[in-house]
């Protein structure tokens, strides 16, 4: 039987040469920061990456509490959206225009999180679980408890972020099995993309894919 296939998503790109890494590396998809981030990108910016990912490689749009023209913008550079602040289903649903999403859920880094039926209300949405420290919507490179979503991973498919590495990141597919796992911090150095521990990171879950 072939292994099912984890797809990986490196966030806060923030050039077309990190892309081109992205792509040397591995990885299935790319995620720009239009929000409040060390990797924040502007409009045009964004735009420039879109045109510098190749045909078949998914491109998301990182977004906290948007105005609609910014998701406008967003999705006509190509970019599936990703919410990760405190939109309500209703708006997800509304700026996404009918389209899939990404919607992130923040969870304590220890704690288990009994809130997860408010999911189902966010209908065209790929769940993506994240670290919340000190209030913020993820980029904390801190691991959650796993185990909080290894229920839900069984019957839909989700997003693991927060915190993972090319160290810890195959124990998180063993354990979970998403459909995708998210890293952004976890393949920098010194604040920059290392294509070495990119590499790292997609063989650490081909790895674990071929196990499981």
């Amino acid at each position: 039987m072939t292994p099912r296939r984890t797809r990986i998503k490196f966030c806060g790109l923030t050039s077309a040469a990190e892309v081109a890494l992205a792509v040397e590396a591995g990885a299935d998809a790319i995620g720009v920061i239009v929000a409040d981030s060390p990797r924040r990108v502007t409009l045009d910016e964004a735009a420039g990456i879109a045109l510098a990912a190749p045909p078949f490689m998914a491109k998301l749009g990182v977004v906290v509490d948007p105005p609609a023209d910014l998701a406008v913008r967003l999705r006509s550079f190509g970019f599936t959206l990703q919410f990760s602040g405190d939109e309500s289903a209703r708006v997800c649903e509304t700026l996404a225009h009918g389209s899939a999403y990404v919607k992130a859920f923040h969870v304590d880094g220890g704690t288990e999180d009994a809130g997860f039926e408010r999911i189902e209300a966010y209908t065209h949405a790929t769940p993506m679980f994240d670290t919340r420290v000190d209030g913020k919507a993820g980029g904390t490179g801190i691991p959650f408890l796993w185990r909080i979503v290894e229920s839900i991973a069984k019957r839909r498919a989700v997003i693991v972020s927060g915190g993972l590495t090319p160290g810890n990141v195959g124990a998180c597919v063993r354990a979970v099995r998403p459909y995708a796992v998210d890293v952004r911090s976890g393949i920098e150095t010194n604040g920059h993309k290392d294509i070495d521990k990119m590499r790292a990171f997609v063989r650490a879950v081909r790895d674990a894919d071929a196990e499981t």
